[in-house]
């Protein structure tokens, strides 16, 4: 079937377990689009809104890339993964000794502008390589910490164990990397 010129942004609800790229080329091949791009990867654990342009939207692409995000992210203190998220291998368990005071103060310590060093599991490019593809082989590569901007980190539920997180974040910022650099801060690993 011949592709066809379609143009247009399609607001997906992108389920989990599915790359961001992987639901794009599906999409894609559904409306035989000739041209189509995302506005910004998803990690595969995350579902959420994934806006994607078709034809001459493609070069709106980059404005809606160039945007605040909103996250509502679940933590699970007391153990970390290699890959900083809940698809990895368990590298480390330790007890949750913080309470929910020392959580929300420690949460402020993330707000503002700061530097950031991206996680290895990302579509970052590295010698023309994205850096997972390093990371899927254990071979770490040097990363330079970015400038992101948390404009708010907002504790939503605690139970000791489990947490839940509003964030809206710059550009830029991972999630995963936000989260594990706070279980870190707390001595529990996330």
């Amino acid at each position: 079937m011949a592709r066809r010129a379609v143009h247009g942004i399609l607001l997906l609800d992108k389920p989990l377990e599915i790359s961001s790229n992987g639901i794009l080329q599906r999409v894609r091949w559904l409306y035989q689009a000739e041209k189509a791009g995302h506005t910004g990867a998803l990690d595969p654990l995350a579902s959420g809104l994934l806006p994607i342009c078709f034809g001459e939207a493609t070069k709106f692409c980059q404005f809606l890339l160039d945007t605040d995000k909103t996250y509502l992210v679940t933590a699970h203190f007391g153990l970390r993964t290699d890959t900083s998220d809940a698809a990895g291998e368990i590298i480390s368990r330790k007890p949750v000794t913080f309470d929910q005071a020392l959580l929300e103060q420690m949460m402020q310590q993330f707000r503002g502008p700061q530097m950031q060093i991206p996680t290895m599991f990302s579509a970052l490019k590295y010698q023309g390589q994205p850096l997972y593809k390093y990371a899927r082989q254990g071979i770490e590569v040097p990363r330079e910490a970015r400038p992101i901007t948390i404009f708010r980190f907002e504790l939503q539920h605690f139970d000791g164990e489990y947490a839940s997180f509003l964030v809206h974040c710059s550009k830029g910022t991972y999630i995963r990397t936000l989260i594990d650099d706070l279980g870190e801060a707390l001595g529990s690993g996330a």
